[in-house]
């Protein structure tokens, strides 16, 4: 009898901590993914102010189990450098007084 409440304790706890371990397993691929798009725009020196910014608040955020709330602010963060990349490119053939 006492066999099966462990093994049904340890079932309960495995269901209830896998979500979270996926979201942290998410939350740290996104953080990659936002990290990777804001260097890309920092290699064509097109990195956004705020970007990293936004990820610093994320991580604070995910650390306060505010999960949610952080996924936005990454995905935020990814957005503004894509962005950023494709303004470079957008305005790559600028000619102006500022050359």
């Amino acid at each position: 009898m006492q066999i099966i409440k462990i093994s049904l304790i340890s079932i309960a706890s495995a269901c209830l901590f896998n979500p979270v371990m996926a979201q942290a397993g998410n939350y740290d691929s996104a953080v990659k993914e936002a990290n990777a798009s804001i260097d890309k725009a920092k290699a064509v020196n097109y990195e956004w102010r705020d970007s990293r910014k936004l990820l610093k608040k994320a991580e604070a955020l995910n650390k306060k189990g505010k999960n949610k709330k952080a996924m936005k602010l990454v995905a935020k963060a990814k957005k503004q450098g894509e962005l950023a990349v494709a303004q470079a490119a957008q305005q790559s053939g600028v000619t102006g007084p500022h050359n």
